[in-house]
């Protein structure tokens, strides 16, 4: 059994193309090759039998070295020594493995039309972008792998470095066969290329690296606020209206309070309520609201799911504008719905500190489960009812029989 398990260390010519072959993964060989540098002959030591391995199993060792002569033959320049003593003889074994020129290197690793590709790639994108040239030296079996999108990928670069006007969507570079799936589909390494060749007044490092547009000051998408009138006062006519956020800068004519609720029923069906609006929120987006900076001096009402997420949207609102209420989102109106609770599958489980000691209790109970697993009442599931009753003690309106179906409107104050 021991001369098998000798015969294993013996350096085969696989070994040694296998040797190449993960240098030439790295990219040395084409970095080298990009950079220029006069191509040196690459030595591979061979470690092959001992004398006493000699004596012992000639055969395999004979076997080894014809492999050897195979492979000097083909492509390999094989350097002997003279290894043996006075038992067997001395003997010429393999020692060294030279390659002597590029060429050789690249037939035995089987890449030379690969080369011939990276070679193009190079020379096309040092005449349109010469920006990326020292990158493609850097990464050239990055840009391999991307062959197939690379010309696109450097034209945008292009685009993008020559551009010099107002910022535009990315729907609006124009480069032949980019569009923005593709873009979106490159971002990581439009990304990469770019913070390579972008002037640093163009990169808004304080952006994330996964928000392409912020990072290279494109224009977002904006965010809009959708909203009802819940007085008789419209504005221009309209009861609702959807209006970019960026561009809502003055409250309407005669508003005092803000409702803000989660499920766009509840936010159609919402009652009158004199001097009052209701803005459909967006979950964990909800924070956009901070921007309308006269939500400041309004009082501020929010409604959300009575689940674990329900608090979390409430704390992050809290956080941007500290004066915000809420209704219905307590112990109260969970326990007389107990019949419409449904399941939280994945809930939230963070500290929040924004919430009032009421509101952190509950919150916590859901955490624990207290109620059971993953509890949660849905906003649309809540009674009529409850919610004019809340708006009536919100608003300090005396109560009136409320009606079997449909919201009651609150009395006109």
């Amino acid at each position: 059994m021991a001369a098998p398990t000798a015969r294993r260390a013996w350096t085969t010519p696989v070994d040694v193309t296998d040797r190449l072959r993960r240098r030439w993964m790295r990219g040395d060989f084409l970095t080298a090759l990009a950079e220029q540098h006069p191509f040196e002959p690459l030595c591979i030591p061979l470690s092959g039998p001992k004398p006493s391995e000699l004596a012992r199993d000639f055969d395999a060792v004979r076997t080894w070295v014809q492999s050897w002569g195979a492979a000097e033959q083909q492509l390999l320049r094989i350097e002997h020594r003279q290894v043996g003593g006075r038992v067997i003889g001395t003997n010429n074994l393999p020692h060294q493995a030279w390659i002597d020129h590029r060429e050789q290197l690249w037939d035995l690793l089987g890449v030379t039309s690969t080369v011939r590709r990276f070679q193009t790639l190079l020379a096309s994108t040092q005449v349109a972008t010469p920006e990326l040239a020292d990158w493609i030296t850097a990464h050239p079996m990055k840009v391999l792998d991307l062959e197939a999108h690379w010309e696109r990928l450097h034209q945008t670069v292009r685009w993008i470095l020559d551009y010099q006007g107002p910022s535009l969507y990315l729907r609006q570079i124009d480069v032949p066969g980019v569009d923005t799936k593709f873009i979106e589909g490159h971002r990581a390494v439009l990304t990469t290329l770019l913070e390579h060749c972008l002037p640093a007044e163009r990169i808004d490092t304080d952006a994330p690296r996964t928000s392409f547009t912020a990072r290279f000051r494109f224009l977002a998408k904006p965010s809009y606020a959708r909203f009802r009138l819940l007085g008789d006062t419209p504005v221009a006519g309209f009861n609702e209206l959807s209006v970019r956020v960026n561009e809502f800068t003055e409250s309407p004519p005669g508003i005092t309070t803000v409702f803000i609720v989660e499920n766009e029923t509840t936010y159609l069906a919402f009652p009158s309520v004199p001097g009052s609006m209701v803005v459909l929120g967006g979950g964990y987006a909800i924070t956009r609201l901070s921007e309308l900076r006269w939500l400041q001096d309004k009082r501020l009402v929010y409604w959300g799911d009575l689940d674990t997420h329900g608090f979390a949207i409430l704390d992050r609102l809290r956080r941007l504008l500290p004066h915000t209420e809420s209704i219905l989102m307590d112990r109260s109106t969970l326990m007389a719905h107990r019949g419409q609770w449904v399941k939280e599958s994945k809930p939230a489980r963070e500290q929040l500190q924004s919430l009032t000691g009421e509101e952190s209790d509950l919150y916590q109970s859901l955490v624990d489960d207290d109620f059971g697993h993953g509890v949660r009442l849905e906003q649309e599931r809540v009674r009529f009812l409850a919610v004019q009753t809340a708006l009536a003690d919100l608003h300090g309106s005396s109560s009136q029989p409320p009606h079997e179906e449909g919201w009651p409107v609150l009395p006109q104050e």
